[in-house]
């Protein structure tokens, strides 16, 4: 846009891993809208590098997300944001925090402001609005601050070598952990270990993935199923994109790295209890198929091995 006044534009998005990917589109969006302005984005110290290859951004600032008590780390960010020649914000977070962050900037510095503070310029004026999924709910914010074309989430910047993990040919992802204090939300790790067994007995390689801290879960289904292959600790967020677009499938609960692996494509089942709701937090991707059972232990294996489609 030739005639666009913004030539300095912050975008906030604090959220996990899945919140992430489904704010690929919006800041793709925003970047198109404006190819010619530098733009930062304010995000936890998590993603820092991984959104550095995207191109959606020129610098990236990291957000330690202090305590009320935590005043000098208060007054550091205020400091910084007042000082950022920002002339429009895109609150992609829309939080009580980043509401927040919108006051810090004080009244006669604020700048054009897209989200839900009160008093923003562009604001989200839908009373419905959190009862949308992420994606609509972000693509219609967007709209009412003139941005109306929104592409799909691209990962392509996301690479790595992969050839380290040693793993076969055919294989698929598995995902059994999730937020620790979310367990309703995890399908029984015994169950992921019939499914592993299944899927080594049809020749195909199961590999699981998670953090350091889901190593335990992790071991329980290697025992039951010595062909399974542990990555634990071992992958970074470019490792899961790369690996998914390799991936025969994916199967996982609702958690962050399963978002990733269906917006690469990979054929992907997403199991869903009664403690979130996929109509407002589902993976989007071209091969996405949602199981939903209130309580998880109720869904059987063949009723998961059934739903995913191998390529």
């Amino acid at each position: 846009m030739a005639d666009d006044p913004h030539k300095k534009i912050l975008v906030i998005k604090l959220g996990a891993l899945g919140d992430i990917v489904l704010a690929l589109g919006p800041f793709a969006a925003i970047r198109q809208h404006h190819p010619d302005a530098n733009i930062t984005l304010l995000t936890t110290p998590t993603f820092e590098k991984f959104l550095e290859p995207s191109g959606y951004f020129d610098e990236i600032w990291t957000d330690s997300r202090p305590a009320l008590w935590q005043v000098p780390t208060w007054l550091a960010l205020k400091a910084r944001l007042r000082t950022g020649g920002f002339t429009r914000v895109y609150d992609m977070q829309t939080s009580d925090r980043s509401g927040w962050y919108f006051r810090l900037f004080g009244a006669q510095q604020r700048p054009e402001w897209s989200g839900i503070a009160q008093g923003c310029s562009h604001p989200h004026a839908n009373p419905d609005r959190d009862f949308m999924h992420s994606i609509e709910r972000q693509d219609e914010q967007l709209a009412m601050a003139g941005i109306s074309s929104m592409p799909a989430a691209d990962l392509s910047w996301a690479t790595s070598d992969i050839a380290g993990f040693g793993l076969e040919k055919r294989f698929v992802l598995l995902v059994p952990g999730g937020a620790p204090h979310r367990l309703t939300k995890r399908w029984p790790a015994d169950c992921y270990a019939e499914l592993a067994r299944n899927l080594a007995d049809q020749g195909t390689q199961p590999v699981i993935l998670g953090s350091d801290s889901e190593a335990p879960l992790a071991q329980e289904i290697v025992s039951s199923c010595q062909s399974t292959i542990d990555l634990c600790g071992q992958t970074d967020l470019a490792d899961i994109a790369s690996l998914a677009r390799q991936a025969a499938g994916a199967v996982g609960n609702d958690t962050g790295p399963i978002h990733m692996m269906a917006a690469v494509g990979c054929p992907t089942v997403v199991l869903f209890s009664a403690a979130s709701d996929p109509a407002l937090t589902a993976p989007r991707g071209t091969e996405v198929e949602v199981l939903r059972r209130d309580n998880l232990t109720e869904l059987s294996v063949e009723a998961v091995a059934a739903a995913l489609r191998l390529r």
